[in-house]
């Protein structure tokens, strides 16, 4: 399985000839997905997902499922989404996908709380979107969230040493400076280290193979 860093939150996995989209939000640029048998989005914000990149997906793939929280269903006007929840199991081409969580972190006691699942593939690979949600079973990588108005570095660090992978990648980085990124990827380096692990540090477009 291949998992491909794109810009901010989201993700392409790619396995036997098909791909898996997770969290093509605005921050990303154009997403291509030859093979695309599944779209998984985390949580309702633009951030990751966007009505642009759906249609374009949905043109080129017109049955693809949408697999979200109810949150993003509502929100998602105009797309046929299927409503997951923790806890559920899915199947797409050689994908298994697994759900954890529920609710985003809280950014603000001021702000609503909305849902968001952490998914699972292969019972190799985790991202937790907008939380730290973590799973049941050892993770091999991890998809490490850098930076947003909801963590904090040391709630972080906290995450990926309860995760304990075998290797880490940070996301949800595009609030980030040049500075403030090399920061994140060092601490995160840090964390994943006391367990044995390691972080690499990818750029949109760089691939890891598991």
């Amino acid at each position: 399985m291949r998992v491909t860093k794109r810009e901010h939150a989201c993700m392409i996995l790619g396995d036997e000839g098909q791909t898996l989209v997770i969290d093509p939000g605005n921050q990303t640029g154009p997403v291509s997905a030859p093979g695309l048998v599944a779209i998984v989005i985390t949580h309702e914000h633009a951030d990751h997902w966007d009505a642009e990149h759906l249609a374009t997906l949905r043109a080129a793939n017109p049955n693809v499922p949408i697999y979200g929280p109810a949150g993003v269903a509502a929100a998602a006007e105009g797309f046929d989404v299927t409503v997951v929840e923790a806890g559920e199991r899915v199947t797409a081409g050689p994908f298994r996908l697994r759900f954890f969580g529920g609710t985003h972190a809280e950014i603000h006691r001021s702000i609503p709380l909305v849902d968001n699942l952490g998914v699972l593939v292969n019972e190799r690979f985790y991202y937790p979107g907008d939380s730290y949600a973590t799973p049941d079973v050892p993770v091999e990588l991890l998809a490490t969230p850098a930076g947003a108005p909801w963590l904090k570095i040391g709630e972080v660090m906290d995450f990926v040493a309860e995760v304990a992978p075998r290797a880490t990648f940070a996301v949800h980085d595009a609030p980030l400076s040049e500075m403030g990124l090399g920061m994140a990827h060092a601490r995160i380096e840090g964390a994943v280290a006391e367990g044995g692990g390691e972080h690499h540090r990818l750029a949109p477009g760089d691939a890891i193979e598991l």
